[in-house]
């Protein structure tokens, strides 16, 4: 199987190498004390650096994004990404992306896929379902996908890699499996983030959870420490995992570092 590898820029931010397609996730490159804007007057400061800033990204064949808050996608990227790059995300935020000239939004509901090809290689990116808030307080949230992106190398190879989103664990999300197959990596949005008091992304406990649930052979902890709404750290989610001895390996990630996603 070709190179499967995230390379982690910070928040969400990744720089996912599958076989010959670069894709880049959840795009974030504000600074430390630079406020994320998050809506209905609400914001958060970040506390963190990113690795890299746009003009240091490698050629990307596509950008996925999870949802519209200014954590995922911010007043940087909004200025400097190319606006032809294609970007593939919820239906209100390509709505928006292409209102800001991102002509290349494009939008995916629940379970629709689309394909990129390269020679004999096939990317399938197929949106999963994802829920942001607890009950009625989901309304007052963005819309926002989990993406499994299925690699074929023409010669009998698979690697399948989910990326939450910022989802909170519901027992309804063993549909990914059941409709995608079995996960070979899983990037998990943590951090246990709280607005006003509610939980609006997984905890360390929900996060044991999801693993359980979905059972990826490999499994990768991203944003969890780049903001102050962030308060379930990292170091709870590691001890979690060997108290529970969740299934597959558990693969953590500085900033500016690449690891490897085959399990």
């Amino acid at each position: 199987m070709d190179q499967t590898s995230l390379q982690f820029i910070g928040t969400a931010t990744a720089v996912l190498r599958l076989g010959p397609f670069t894709v880049l996730t959840d795009p974030n490159f504000l600074h430390r004390g630079q406020r994320a804007y998050l809506g209905k007057g609400l914001w958060s400061r970040r506390l963190t650096d990113p690795a890299m800033s746009v003009a240091e990204l490698p050629d990307l064949d596509l950008v996925v994004l999870s949802h519209l808050h200014g954590d995922h996608f911010d007043r940087v990227a909004r200025r400097e990404l190319a606006r032809d790059l294609p970007v593939l995300t919820t239906p209100p935020a390509a709505r928006t992306l292409r209102r800001w000239g991102f002509a290349a939004a494009d939008a995916l509901i629940t379970w629709d896929s689309t394909e990129l090809s390269s020679g004999r290689h096939r990317l399938r990116v197929t949106s999963v379902p994802g829920v942001h808030g607890p009950g009625p307080a989901s309304r007052l949230l963005p819309t926002v996908m989990g993406t499994v992106l299925e690699l074929d190398d023409g010669e009998g190879g698979v690697h399948r890699t989910y990326l939450s989103g910022d989802t909170l664990f519901r027992p309804w999300l063993d549909q990914v499996v059941d409709r995608t197959g079995p996960l070979d990596a899983a990037v998990l949005h943590l951090g246990g983030t709280r607005i006003l008091g509610l939980l609006v992304t997984m905890d360390a406990r929900q996060g044991a959870d999801l693993v359980d649930l979905v059972r990826p052979a490999t499994t990768v902890p991203v944003h969890h420490d780049d903001y102050g709404v962030f308060r379930s750290p990292l170091s709870d989610f590691v001890d979690l995992w060997g108290r529970r001895g969740l299934p597959g390996t558990l693969r953590t990630v500085e900033r500016g570092e690449t690891v490897d996603l085959r399990p």
